[in-house]
């Protein structure tokens, strides 16, 4: 089931958005060449713990951090830990806060020192996938015009999307129905309505589509090494059409 939300309650979901941008912020700072992806994880856990707010990620299956921190070729899931970030590297960030009851989602990927200008052109198609599909975050809208947005601007671009993992829904708990495919047609799929909030979340790889899962059964990287970005937000369909929940 497909729940709609009250402003009241999406006034909630919006405070703990504003928790996951802190959270970013601070990855952001940190994502320089030296720092470890466990440094990244401390400071996200900090911004948690000064704004009295939960990780909907620690423990979630028994993932062991409150952000899933990927690099390179690595495109979501991959578990914080002693490994140093290296000028050109391209980091993923992915958080979420929890506050009374009500949860927020989002990613970045933040490119380390200095990253090439293909890896630049990863991460801006990537963002733009993004907001091709929120810009279709408008009552009677379909989850299929959000897809077929994000698709045609990753399949412009020459880069590819991952059909395996997707956006979903999100309220009192991190993942609700529906699942929200980066791709899709015109017209197909739920018709969205006002309280619906959804997290987007393009993933798109400079090479293949295809990937696999490590040993470590979390860390989901590109079958070809290929790199990879990850950009998302939560994001509400109101009356006046899309408000993103996880802005600064």
């Amino acid at each position: 089931m497909v729940t709609r939300k009250s402003e009241a309650q999406i006034a909630i979901m919006r405070r703990a958005g504003r928790v996951v941008a802190e959270m970013h912020e601070a990855a952001r700072t940190l994502a320089r060449p030296g720092t470890t992806t466990a440094a990244i994880d401390r400071a996200c856990r900090e911004v948690l713990e000064r704004r009295s707010a939960r990780s909907n990620f620690l423990g979630y299956h028994g993932f062991p951090a409150v952000a899933c921190i990927s690099v390179n070729e690595e495109v979501v899931h991959g578990i914080p830990g002693p490994r140093r970030l290296r000028d050109g590297d391209l980091v993923s960030v992915d958080c979420g806060a929890i506050i009374d009851g009500w949860h927020a989602d989002a990613a970045i990927t933040v490119g380390v020192g200095s990253v090439s200008a293909d890896d630049e052109r990863l991460m801006a198609v990537t963002q733009e996938a993004l907001a091709a599909s929120i810009e279709q975050c408008h009552e009677g809208r379909t989850l299929g015009d959000l897809g077929a947005a994000s698709m045609a601007v990753v399949r412009a671009a020459g880069f590819d999307y991952l059909r395996d993992y997707t956006g979903h829904g999100i309220g009192t708990a991190m993942h609700e129905p529906p699942d929200i495919p980066n791709y899709g047609r015109v017209g197909r799929g739920l018709q969205l309505k006002t309280g619906h909030v959804l997290a987007i979340e393009p993933m798109v790889t400079a090479g293949t589509a295809e990937v696999v899962t490590l040993d470590d059964e979390w860390t989901v990287v590109t079958a070809d090494g290929s790199k990879a970005a990850h950009f998302e937000h939560t994001v509400a369909i109101t009356e006046h059409g899309p408000e993103i929940l996880t802005l600064p």
